[in-house]
């Protein structure tokens, strides 16, 4: 990868995101880590120590009304991003379980949505102009198994936020393919991820009795994946989803 070259990645505070963006860094991107949480100016300070070209950016991607604002500052950063990965996720969950779905409020619903879902929809509407100008970017969009089929540990929200994602990418990767833009979604199975670990600890001990592989997965198995997306070796790797489960599920 070319060092001029820059990634934004969202949910980069901890977990998956927090893994890519260190993994982009040490491929010699100057990455950007956005995250509502200020524990991501520790990660970012972490991957300048190192050397890396990195900044913080803290921002709540709930917060429609200021994504736009967001975008901008991203952008004033940089003469634009070159890949950007949507990786920040909420998962709503009642004592360590799955909200059934009688029970999702109408405001859990749309809250979900909007970090999953609207908050990628919009950054990608924001980022593509200068990818095109450029002639070349990666879009890689953090999906989920349970957006790919069903699970029985995935709220309803959370599926369908999923699953829409999974949409909205193969539509801009056939829509910006001739533009040298690639699009993809990672659908990670069961991974051990400060979200994941949101759920009470005997339903994760069961969820990892029926994968194949025995175990939970690791961010790095994901973020791993993430960089040879992002990367040139990816370039006629478009409007794929790549699952990431253990075998849990195979297509």
């Amino acid at each position: 990868m070319t060092s001029t070259r820059t990634a934004l990645v969202t949910g980069a505070a901890s977990g998956i995101g927090r893994e890519s963006a260190r993994l982009l860094a040490e491929a010699g991107l100057r990455v950007i880590l956005l995250d509502r949480s200020e524990q991501v100016r520790e990660a970012a300070a972490e991957l300048a120590a190192a050397g890396a070209k990195a900044e913080a950016v803290v921002a709540d991607l709930s917060d429609l009304g200021a994504l736009d604002r967001v975008g901008d500052h991203v952008l004033a950063l940089c003469d634009g991003i070159d890949i950007l990965v949507n990786n920040a996720g909420v998962h709503p969950k009642v004592d360590g379980r799955i909200a059934q779905f009688e029970a999702i409020a109408l405001a859990d619903w749309e809250f979900v949505f909007r970090v999953n879902t609207t908050a990628p929809f919009l950054l990608c509407q924001k980022m593509l102009p200068a990818m095109k100008r450029k002639g070349w970017g990666r879009i890689v969009n953090i999906a989920s198994r349970a957006g790919r089929t069903y699970s029985p540990r995935a709220g309803t929200h959370y599926s369908a936020s999923k699953a829409a994602v999974i949409g909205m990418t193969r539509k801009i990767a056939g829509d910006y393919a001739p533009f040298g833009i690639t699009a993809n979604c990672i659908a990670p199975g069961q991974i051990e991820t400060p979200l994941a670990r949101t759920s009470a600890p005997e339903v994760l001990a069961e969820a990892a009795k029926k994968i194949p592989a025995g175990r939970l997965g690791t961010v790095g198995e994901i973020a791993s994946a993430v960089l040879y997306l992002a990367s040139d070796g990816a370039s006629f790797v478009n409007g794929t989803v790549v699952d990431i489960n253990g075998g849990e599920t195979m297509a």
